[in-house]
């Protein structure tokens, strides 16, 4: 049933390049703050953030301060953590952080979400299926984003980057998060599966022991997909759906 093993009674679903196209829009918005950051640290000559390797490798799919943190440090650079009191743009892991977010809420305000279609037409079926359905994202903004999409009704819960805070929750790799949300549900790991998009997330469905990691390949990476835990790899959701078992689903994203 949906492409899915039998038993299985929950879906957890990342939001950013799963549900929502707001991956490039981090990833853009990640770029802005890092280069300002680095421009004004080393001058003209500074070598810019990558936003399809570096962005994939250090910060995709991970809590924000844990992002900023990992990608400075490949760059040799260590900054104080700072406060939640610094403002957005202080040389701190915090101030960074706010800044990238700011970016990001400002984009959201200016021109809302897109979501892929293929997805949402995937968890209503899921869910007239009865199955139970959550989101599970490392994005402080999963609230705002499921709102300016128009999608929150869909998931029986949410697990985002403010519960990861609230709880102090391992990030992506570790599968703190995608654990939570499955006792959100009320269901043990071996009966959900998770669908990730990002590295770190297929690599956190795998450590967890969740019935099935179904990688989403948005970018030409199903090989890297699936050497970091993915079961099946598809372009998107639509592929799973009866009646398009050809994997002839256009996966293209429409404004919500």
């Amino acid at each position: 049933m949906l492409g899915l093993p039998d038993g299985v009674t929950a879906c957890l679903f990342d939001m950013d390049g799963v549900l929502t196209r707001t991956a490039t829009v981090h990833a853009a918005a990640w770029k802005a703050m890092f280069d300002e950051f680095l421009r004004q640290r080393e001058g003209p000559s500074f070598r810019p953030f990558d936003e399809v390797e570096e962005y994939d490798e250090y910060v995709d799919g991970k809590r924000r301060e844990d992002g900023t943190r990992s990608f400075l440090e490949s760059r040799g650079i260590t900054l104080p953590e700072g406060s939640p009191d610094d403002p957005p743009g202080a040389p701190t892991i915090e101030g960074l952080s706010k800044r990238k977010n700011e970016l990001v809420l400002r984009e959201l305000e200016e021109n809302g979400a897109e979501v892929y279609p293929g997805s949402v037409d995937y968890v209503r079926a899921a869910r007239a299926a009865g199955l139970s359905t959550a989101v599970v994202s490392s994005s402080a903004n999963t609230a705002q984003v499921l709102d300016a999409a128009g999608i929150a009704d869909l998931f029986d819960a949410r697990i985002d980057g403010l519960t990861a805070k609230e709880r102090n929750l391992a990030g992506k790799p570790a599968p703190d998060m995608f654990l939570a949300g499955a006792e959100a549900l009320g269901v043990p790991p071996s009966r959900a599966v998770v669908f990730e998009d990002a590295l770190a997330g297929v690599a956190a469905g795998r450590a967890g022991g969740f019935g099935r990691v179904v990688g989403v390949d948005r970018i030409g990476q199903a090989a890297a997909l699936k050497e970091h835990g993915a079961d099946t790899v598809v372009a998107d959701l639509s592929e799973l759906l009866p009646g398009d078992r050809d994997g002839d689903g256009d996966g293209e994203g429409e404004r919500a």
